[in-house]
């Protein structure tokens, strides 16, 4: 028989889910508001964003030990970058204005 998953593996995914889609939703943010071209905007999500979230599951399953073994490297991609690069795309252009919405204030101006 299998081994049984924990709850705290559960947990342990699940942050490194909800942590990993928060750096996609922000970093998608933060992109969008800098560039002003469509396809860099594109370029740049579709390339560094994925090699951030790689990046912090390394970190986050490696050495901090977090979540279960998913079998394979398939399933951790898929599930710990793929699934939460999605949902914080999804979010950030879905849920949150469009950059060109929001009014900044100023705040350089001149005395």
């Amino acid at each position: 028989m299998g081994d049984m998953v924990s709850v705290a593996d559960l947990v342990g995914l699940a942050v490194v889910v909800g942590v990993n889609a928060a750096i996609a939703a922000l970093a998608t943010r933060f992109i969008r508001v800098r560039l002003d071209t469509q396809w860099g905007v594109a370029l740049y999500i579709a390339l560094l964003v994925p090699a951030a979230l790689f990046v912090t599951t390394l970190i986050a399953t490696g050495p901090v030990g977090l979540g279960p073994d998913l079998g394979g490297a398939t399933a951790v991609l898929g599930v710990a970058v793929a699934l939460p690069f999605a949902l914080g795309v999804a979010f950030d252009y879905f849920w949150m204005p469009a950059p060109e919405e929001v009014e900044l204030p100023d705040t350089l101006r001149e005395s």
